[in-house]
């Protein structure tokens, strides 16, 4: 088993990576790092220089952080020749994120950006599905409750915490692996609180007509759904990709593996020595905010 440090103890890496490396026969968490969260019976270090200097045995680092500070990170990972994993979305910005990737490929490590809801049961059976299909029509709808993932967390609206398009990331990064033909952006309509500066709500309407509707308000019931229209069929992804239904029939149920599997592909691309770096989901998000129309709405609060 491989040694590796968990960065960023916050609400996603406790529910999500430590059961993740936890359960794994590939990884062992043997460092964390992190301001104020530790995981029990694992060694914790509030800074980050100091894990590296101390423990050269651990050869892998998980990424948990908010973007903005993900980057400077991840360079002091890298150049301690320390293999990289980043939490989606992989940075702030595509230019940084291009940056990591080259400083890795020239360090001889290895960067893995991931985008967990591609890993969901039923995204590629659904890659599979459309593979031969002409789409007429596709439509993402992708509703959350941002209290309730993301409970008084305000970096998610300030500059580079991206909005309501942290969680829409997730929709882009399956609509950018199973479309059997590329979309560009067209328009977009961004709801901007009145005391926030990212997007809470955002209407999109792509090429091939492809449109979304992403907003971080609702209450009760989740809505994490991508419809595509074809010549042969209709296909659904319901629970962010892990109910597949074609025609009216369910192909796929899954079970909430996402995280177990991004660990499982790194181990892969350790032992392989190969990277794997995909900005395509954030081109989208920075599409929106190129093109987006801004609009007020009511100020929100946690």
């Amino acid at each position: 088993m491989t040694q590796i440090c968990l960065v960023g103890i916050g609400k996603i890496a406790v529910d999500q990576h430590v059961p993740a490396i936890g359960g794994s026969d590939d990884w062992v968490l043997a460092a964390t790092v992190s301001r104020a969260g530790t995981v029990d019976g694992v060694p914790s270090f509030s800074d980050f220089d100091q894990m590296l200097a101390e423990r050269a045995d651990i050869p892998v680092i998980s990424i948990c952080l908010p973007p903005v500070p993900r980057y400077d990170y991840a360079v002091k990972a890298i150049a301690a020749g320390r293999h990289v994993m980043l939490e989606k979305p992989p940075g702030a910005t595509l230019a940084e994120v291009y940056a990591l990737a080259d400083m890795a490929q020239k360090a001889g490590v290895t960067l893995y950006t991931t985008w967990h809801s591609r890993m969901a049961k039923g995204v590629a059976p659904a890659k599979t599905w459309l593979a031969d299909k002409t789409i007429t029509r596709a439509h993402i709808c992708w509703k959350e409750d941002v209290r309730r993932w993301h409970p008084g967390q305000d970096w998610v609206f300030e500059p580079g915490g991206m909005g309501v398009f942290d969680p829409g990331s997730n929709a882009l990064s399956i609509i950018t692996e199973i479309l059997p033909m590329p979309i560009h952006l067209r328009s977009a309509d961004l709801q901007f609180p009145a005391n926030r500066d990212t997007p809470i709500a955002a209407q999109m309407q792509w090429t091939q007509n492809v449109s979304g509707d992403f907003d971080w308000r609702q209450e009760g019931p989740q809505s994490w759904d991508i419809t595509m229209e074809t010549t042969a069929g209709t296909l659904h992804l319901h629970d962010g990709g892990d109910r597949l239904i074609t025609d009216g029939k369910e192909i796929v149920a899954g079970n909430n593996r996402e995280y177990p599997a991004l660990y499982g592909r790194m181990a892969e691309l350790v032992k392989n020595g190969a990277s794997e770096v995909d900005v395509s989901p954030m081109i989208h998000v920075a599409d929106a905010l190129t093109l987006g129309r801004r609009i007020t709405v009511d100020p929100f609060h946690f």
